[in-house]
């Protein structure tokens, strides 16, 4: 019995060949921007300018938040226990999960699901965010345990404004900011992810590929924790637990 070959649609080697999505990667490594080549090798065409400072004002964003988010931690602390630097960076990746880098996707299913419901983007998020209430879900994408207002919220929205690039998601992802502080009487403003979410669905990516687009950006910061931890700190350094309190049983006898 003949072995089918295996398909793919995403580089084509052979030899002296290297051909992502049809473009030769020579060509590739000297007309394009890394950011334009992860949109080509998502999408399988060249972005538009527009698209292609999107893409990078996107994979600049979550670069890095700080030492403490938990993939951070998880990179510095399997350095911490002498692991090699691509285990400490898998092991940051594998912290990544939904409720540390899940608001893109989470948030994109969302606004996907909902802006083609016909209406104005204002009633749609009304009707959301009721939604939302009536099944006891937060709505994800939205406030920050840091930031009163993120400042990468406005700045990728004034990207996408000066490129003439703003579609009915980044409308509805407005919608549901002003819908929220309306209905619950608090602010909680557009964050990063909720962003991002916006703006890759006006680009037309599936959300499946949120957490993807949250990994490719954050990969360079954990390579510099895991790094930083390497070379400034001693080993197996106190990286934690926290300060905790025991509340399990007493003691007692078999």
């Amino acid at each position: 019995m003949t072995q089918e070959n295996w398909k793919t649609g995403i580089t084509d080697i052979g030899p002296g060949k290297i051909r992502v999505k049809g473009y030769s990667i020579t060509d590739i490594m000297e007309k394009l921007s890394y950011a334009e080549v992860v949109y080509l090798i998502l999408k399988g065409e060249l972005p538009s300018k527009a698209e292609a400072a999107l893409m990078n004002a996107i994979l600049v964003a979550s670069v890095d938040h700080g030492a403490s988010p938990p993939s951070a931690l998880g990179a510095r602390t399997v350095m911490s226990g002498g692991n090699s630097l691509n285990a400490a960076i898998a092991g940051g990746v594998l912290v990544i999960g939904d409720t540390h880098g899940g608001a893109i996707e989470q948030s994109a299913k969302i606004m996907q699901e909902w802006a083609q419901k016909d209406g104005d983007v204002a009633a749609v998020a009304n009707d959301l965010i009721d939604w939302m209430k009536e099944h006891k879900k937060r709505i994800p994408g939205f406030g920050h345990r840091l930031h009163k207002v993120d400042p990468r919220t406005g700045k990728l929205f004034e990207i996408a404004r000066r490129h003439g690039f703003s579609g009915r998601h980044i409308d509805l992802c407005q919608a549901i900011e002003s819908a929220l502080a309306e209905k619950t009487g608090r602010v909680l403003p557009i964050n990063v992810d909720g962003a991002i979410a916006a703006v890759i669905s006006d680009m037309g990516f599936d959300w499946r590929l949120g957490k993807g687009f949250f990994i490719i950006s954050r990969v360079p910061g954990l390579l510099a924790h895991a790094y930083e931890e390497m070379t400034r700190e001693r080993p197996m350094r106190n990286l934690g637990p926290p300060p905790f309190e025991y509340d399990g049983p007493g003691e007692r006898e078999i």
